[in-house]
């Protein structure tokens, strides 16, 4: 039998605020492949980190200076970025009971909303925990991140390609290894997750950056419209 006091439960905020900290401090890392980029793409060390400072949408941002390094305009790359960005929207409205925000605060959380802050957040078991996960992964990223964003952009002539050392693949991965447990929880999570890898590789080809991913999203919502869809009461508000 396990003592209580050799540490704290699974679910209790400490625990879910330092796995926060520690994925925020892995992922905010790939700023440095963001701010290499911007700047090989043509953008200036100021607009790179000013982009990561209020953007904050990692995905958006790659998409945007990729759209720029190719000769694309600028409104179609803000419009490719917007796009991609768009689920955060999503994301806002499952979290929005769970981290009761009111006034500013709630808008520093919307800002705050990324993959990683809210997978954290649903992982938890208590909306306590979730709320500390968010918090702990948001303060964490966003710092490493603008600083990471910085480094690579005033070192991108010395970096050379961000691929060649692999950062562009710590966000996905981090991720993914996040969601794995809900994947293993029952039959309608892997079939969500299958649905919606077969409607973003079946839209890549035909749909420009950004939309593949929204379009996934639809496969959850199918779901959660079916009747008798069972509720896994992850991250639930009390």
């Amino acid at each position: 039998m396990t003592d209580a006091a050799d540490g704290p439960p699974v679910s209790s905020p400490a625990r879910a605020a330092r796995d926060g900290v520690v994925l925020g401090l892995v992922v905010g890392t790939s700023g440095l492949a963001f701010g290499a980029a911007a700047v090989t793409s043509g953008l200036t060390v100021a607009q790179a980190c000013v982009l990561s400072l209020l953007a904050y949408t990692g995905a958006s941002q790659f998409a945007l200076a990729g759209a720029v390094a190719g000769g694309g305009s600028l409104i179609a790359g803000v419009a490719g970025a917007v796009l991609l960005g768009s689920r955060n929207g999503l994301y806002g409205l499952r979290l929005a009971g769970l981290l009761r925000a009111r006034g500013l605060p709630r808008i520093l959380a919307a800002h705050g909303i990324t993959d990683e802050s809210t997978a954290v957040a649903l992982a938890q078991l208590t909306p306590a925990a979730a709320r500390a996960g968010f918090r702990g992964t948001f303060a964490s990223l966003y710092l490493t991140w603008n600083l990471a964003t910085l480094a690579g952009a005033l070192g991108a002539g010395r970096l050379g390609s961000p691929a060649s050392f692999g950062l562009d693949v710590v966000g996905p991965a981090a991720f993914l290894a996040l969601l794995w447990p809900r994947l293993r929880e029952g039959r309608t999570e892997r079939g969500v997750a299958l649905a919606g890898m077969v409607i973003a590789l079946g839209a890549t080809p035909f749909c420009p950056p950004g939309l593949p991913v929204v379009l996934a999203a639809t496969a959850a919502l199918g779901a959660a419209l079916m009747p008798g869809t069972p509720d896994t009461g992850g991250g639930q508000p009390a």
